[in-house]
């Protein structure tokens, strides 16, 4: 998750860099023109591989903290997909506008504006990304806080079901001592009765030869 979170830090100032170059493209001219545009070209390319590095991430994750992770990443795409549109409307606003060097510095004042607004739009962008960011950012500790509870509960519950066991085990291991000493005892009782049985037969048999022998 700490790579991720590089990740994160490496993207949200290459799309500010970015978002400043795009608003400079449609003011250039000439060489620093081109070289604008082939700064953002390359930023815009490592800012994709920046976001798919990210979803390589997200993959390894654990599976309760992988939905934030999702959801920050599909708000870097968005983001980076209407930078890339902007970059295109840039580029191609120049050539539409048809502006001259004197058309320049006849309407300076208006291209002075036009920069403030630009420059206020860029603000904008940037503040947006950074609630972007601290909001994924909760997200994603708050996620966390969440899926350490649910483990403590499980650990807990492990436990608790552990100890069941052992009772359960215990409750057996009585039971069993308890079924063997019933069947010992139904076993003296049915000896010390049949012994009874015994005894008495003999006895009787004793009477009955006694009154034979003193009536003979």
């Amino acid at each position: 998750m700490e790579l991720i979170q590089d990740y994160e830090q490496q993207y949200a100032v290459q799309t500010a860099e970015i978002t400043a170059q795009i608003g400079r493209i449609a003011h250039a001219t000439g060489a620093e023109r081109n070289k604008l545009i082939s700064d953002v070209d390359r930023q815009l390319e490592e800012s994709q591989e920046l976001l798919e590095q990210i979803g390589l991430e997200i993959r390894d994750i654990p599976q309760n903290s992988r939905a934030a992770y999702t959801s920050r990443l599909n708000c870097y795409q968005a983001e980076w997909k209407r930078l890339q549109q902007e970059f295109n409307n840039a580029k191609v606003a120049r050539s539409k506008a048809g502006y001259d060097s004197s058309v320049d510095d006849f309407d300076e004042i208006g291209i002075q504006e036009d920069q403030k607004r630009r420059l206020l739009d860029n603000t904008e962008r940037m503040e947006r990304t950074s609630n972007y960011l601290n909001d994924a950012y909760r997200i994603s500790v708050e996620t966390e806080q969440i899926g350490t509870q649910v483990l403590a509960d499980l650990s807990q519950q492990r436990e608790t079901i552990q100890r069941s066991r052992g009772r359960l085990r215990e409750t057996d291991a009585d039971l069993s001592r308890s079924s063997r000493i019933l069947n010992s005892m139904i076993m003296r009782a049915m000896r010390e009765k049949f012994i009874l049985v015994v005894v008495v037969v003999a006895i009787f048999l004793v009477l009955i030869f006694s009154i034979y022998f003193s009536i003979s």
